[in-house]
């Protein structure tokens, strides 16, 4: 019986160190060297070679040509089905299926994961110009509505911690480039109820979201509406707002948010 609290301690913390590794290398943009995840992790090499070998005999992490560590393709197995068994994108799919309809534009629903949003659903619209994205990928908060739609409504702390994660990479000359700048933009989000997206991930594309919000108010998810900035105006904003705003008040009456779902149709009707 004495020795049943230091085995469990030693599996949980076994588990922890196997988790910090995959984080590690999802996080990077390159592939790692076994002393770069060592130091990285402060773990000794003999420690963090044994954590990479079973990551890879389970195809969770694989060895490049060059002996770097990189994610492996069975992760996004696993991504996937998640994504399949998410009951939120099961709810929103009627509710972005009828914003396609009223806008003829892309919709996306997606989540944040670190300082990156997974795109949970896309449905696309018949029409000749589309969207160059896939259900699974993630992209960067700094440069997205989605993002910027999540973030607006997040505790300041959650706040702070993402933008301490981001990378501001720059995509287009559009593309905000700070700390301070995203922080404005945020703001500027909070206070009109919805994020733009202008340009500033892909030139001549125009995205704008808005959140969803638990009981709580906080965002579990947000939706875009995407399309070609000669399609998508500056002028047809606000209209494609209030169809967003019609969205995802729906979406949030299907998943049980019933006190979200009444103070965004009080933020529309003001």
């Amino acid at each position: 019986m004495r020795d049943a609290t230091p085995k469990g301690t030693y599996k949980v913390q076994a588990l922890d160190r196997a988790f910090a590794v995959l984080d590690l290398l999802g996080e990077s943009e390159v592939p790692l060297g076994l002393a770069q995840v060592a130091t990285s992790l402060g773990l000794h090499k003999s420690t963090a070679h044994r954590f990479l070998m079973v990551l890879e005999r389970h195809h969770m992490v694989e060895r490049t040509t060059t002996g770097k560590f990189r994610l492996g393709l069975r992760l996004f197995d696993f991504g996937s089905r998640a994504i399949e068994q998410y009951d939120l994108r099961d709810r929103a799919q009627p509710h972005l299926r009828k914003l396609v309809m009223e806008t003829e534009e892309t919709a996306h629903l997606c989540i944040l994961e670190q300082a990156h949003v997974i795109y949970l659903d896309k449905i696309e619209p018949m029409r000749s110009v589309r969207m160059i994205t896939r259900v699974g990928a993630s992209n960067p908060v700094h440069c997205t509505s989605v993002g910027k739609a999540i973030l607006a409504f997040l505790p300041e702390e959650r706040i702070a911690d993402v933008i301490r994660r981001t990378r501001f990479e720059r995509f287009t000359h559009r593309t905000i480039a700070t700390p301070e700048a995203f922080r404005a933009e945020i703001e500027k989000t909070r206070r009109r109820g919805y994020a733009i997206d202008d340009e500033e991930l892909e030139e001549g594309l125009r995205c704008i979201a808005v959140p969803v919000l638990d009981a709580q108010r906080q965002p579990v998810a947000a939706v875009s509406v995407s399309g070609p900035s000669f399609r998508v105006t500056a002028q047809k904003l606000p209209a494609i707002a209030n169809h967003l705003l019609q969205c995802v008040r729906g979406i949030s009456m299907d998943m049980g948010f019933i006190k979200a779902a009444r103070l965004q149709r009080s933020n529309l009707s003001a």
